[in-house]
């Protein structure tokens, strides 16, 4: 009887291939966006001005390693440790591909001049909508996904309609960490 070629070697070598992958996966990989903030180091404390207990504007934000193809960005900043679920302080898609940073301060206006789309947070505005954790110590992510594509999507857009319209054309993403304490 003949064995078929798929021998012990090639086993071991789907194995390593499997192990790297799925190690890359858990890693961040290569393949990664890199988000970074002037205003505060990934994992650091967010500075008062950007949340509810001062002026609460949002903070820059720039991201690099983008992948060929990209023709949008979307950007998701939420936190996890809300007593009801996570809550959603800022939504904003169909950022255009050749921008790699959002300025401080962004306007909360629907549309923006290069045709970015604020969505609505769960304070139930346009824009960003900073830190205001109840007690405790809360973690905030800034997440950006590159699009294979501009989303159909209207100002105004929840982060599950967002969510949905990104499904399938999503090419990378990456995030930032901050945290903050009411004092």
């Amino acid at each position: 009887m003949k064995h078929s070629s798929f021998n012990s070697r090639h086993v071991s070598g789907l194995l390593l291939s499997l192990f790297i992958l799925l190690w890359s996966c858990q890693t961040g990989g290569d393949g990664d966006i890199q988000v970074a903030s002037p205003a505060f180091e990934k994992g650091g404390m967010i500075p008062e001005r950007y949340t509810c207990d001062s002026t609460d504007i949002s903070p820059p934000l720039s991201w690099s390693n983008t992948p060929e193809g990209t023709k949008s960005f979307a950007l998701i900043c939420d936190d996890p440790d809300a007593p009801m679920g996570t809550w959603v302080h800022w939504v904003l898609f169909n950022i255009p591909a050749e921008v790699t940073e959002i300025p401080r301060n962004l306007p909360p206006m629907p549309e923006l001049a290069n045709g970015a789309r604020h969505g609505t947070n769960d304070f139930g505005k346009l824009g960003y909508g900073g830190p205001c954790p109840p007690g405790g110590k809360h973690r905030y992510y800034f997440k950006i996904y590159a699009l294979s594509k501009m989303l159909d999507l209207e100002a105004g857009a929840s982060k599950a309609d967002l969510l949905a319209a990104m499904e399938g054309h999503v090419l990378s993403e990456g995030q930032l960490m901050g945290k903050y304490r009411r004092k």
